[in-house]
């Protein structure tokens, strides 16, 4: 018998309202340690009174709630009296200890009616939410207007347009819906958004290394591209080959996850050879790093700002669905034409140039095309664009790196294509 059995349900539970009550307190006590204690509503004790209170009262008469509620109006009068005290003598319009003492009232309710993950939950975002109001002024000040305006956009594309979109495919060539198409748009979108808000507000003053994780996960040859050039003008070092490589380690990560959304038998497939394709990057990345000269860029000069670009501006959103639709009609034609053998050299040649589109494209196609086909497809367009991120690297940094960047994209791309060959013969 387990000891949870030995414990009478009813203890547990006052134990529950007890501690979280006192918790809360504690954390109200912290926060206000420099106060002066007797302008204060309450603290650690008075917390957990009102948490206890509102455990009597629940258990008085717990089908009608009406002791509960009682009391919550007779706790609720008390603090806006003690409130409207605090204004008129010490101009002091907080709110926020007055909420807390509600909420912790409310703890009884959570404990006798929610499972105990949604009591935890309720627990840590009050903590959370407390602790952290520096850290949101902080994030208020780095928003600008346009910051509120795009997080609007991305809950209009995920949440208003995407359920109005038909789900039906547009026609025999175009063998996609809107549905699909829109999902797709959003998201690639939150993915890049993710890494775009962690930039910005998280790691605002990354070093060079961090700048490649988060920048592999908005866009590894995008991220390629800006730490070469960074490299050039002298403000990344030679720490930009071990920033490369990670970044590319990413890609592996991001479209992972992209696949388990979409098709996750196809995932399954990729797990294996993207993991080894991931540790390689992260070995290459840390070789390279051991061998380069201890320079970071400065604040200023941090690769963020040059990427830290929208993802949800409007004409990216189109630019990507364009894409979208032209792939699904290539693919579909290159499969009726060619086959499977088609498709995985079609996905060769596309690597080359932006390969989220037909890469989601090919998760979704629901015709004719096997899941190994289509594995051996996306590993393929990796490999190609591991060749462009390659020629990007040389062309656009100094020449002093090309040695290091050849031998990391040779042992990659290599990897890669060995890959793509014990796929073609299994």
């Amino acid at each position: 018998m387990s000891i949870q059995h030995l414990i009478p349900e009813e203890f547990i539970r006052f134990l529950l309202v007890l501690v979280f009550s006192l918790i809360i307190g504690l954390e109200q006590r912290r926060h206000h340690i420099t106060d002066n204690e007797y302008l204060l509503f309450g603290t650690d004790r008075t917390f957990t009174f009102v948490g206890l209170l509102g455990y009597v009262l629940f258990i008085a008469d717990p089908k009608s709630y009406l002791p509960f509620l009682t009391g919550f109006v007779i706790i609720g009068l008390l603090l806006a009296i003690q409130y409207f005290q605090k204004i008129s003598q010490h101009n002091n319009y907080g709110l926020t200890s007055s909420i807390l003492a509600l909420l912790t009232y409310c703890l009884p309710i959570m404990v006798f009616t929610q499972p105990i993950w949604l009591l935890l939950s309720f627990v840590v975002a009050i903590l959370m939410l407390a602790e952290l109001k520096t850290s949101f002024i902080s994030i208020s000040k780095k928003a600008s207007e346009e910051e509120f305006i795009t997080l609007a956009k991305f809950i209009a594309f995920a949440g208003v347009l995407l359920p109005l979109l038909p789900n039906q495919i547009i026609s025999d060539q175009i063998p996609i819906s809107p549905y699909n198409l829109w999902l797709a748009v959003v998201v690639v979108s939150g993915i890049s958004y993710i890494s775009y808000l962690l930039k910005k507000f998280v790691f605002p003053d990354s070093g060079i290394i961090l700048a490649g994780i988060l920048g592999g996960l908005y866009s590894s040859t995008a991220t390629t591209v800006i730490i070469a050039r960074r490299e050039k003008q002298g403000n990344a070092g030679t720490q930009a080959v071990s920033a490369i490589m990670i970044a590319n380690g990413m890609m592996y990560l991001r479209i992972l996850v992209l696949a388990f959304l979409f098709n996750a038998a196809i995932a399954t497939a990729l797990v294996v050879p993207f993991l080894i394709l991931f540790v390689l990057c992260i070995v290459l990345s840390k070789i390279s790093g051991k061998r380069a000269d201890p320079v970071l860029p400065s604040p200023e000069e941090s690769l963020n700002t040059e990427g830290n670009k929208n993802p949800l501006e409007l004409k990216t959103a189109i630019v990507f669905g364009l894409l979208f639709v032209f792939f699904a009609i290539v693919t579909e034609y290159v499969m009726k034409s060619f086959g499977n053998s088609g498709v995985t050299t079609l996905a060769f040649i596309v690597g080359i140039t932006d390969i989220d589109p037909f890469l989601l494209n090919l998760l979704q196609h629901q015709g004719g095309i096997t899941e190994t086909v289509v594995a051996l497809a996306v590993i393929n367009a990796t490999n190609s664009n591991n060749i462009l991120k390659m020629l990007y690297a040389l062309t656009l940094s100094s020449k002093n790196l090309n040695k290091s960047l050849i031998i990391n994209f040779s042992i990659l791309i290599v990897s890669g294509l060995s890959i793509s060959l014990l796929f073609y013969l299994l």
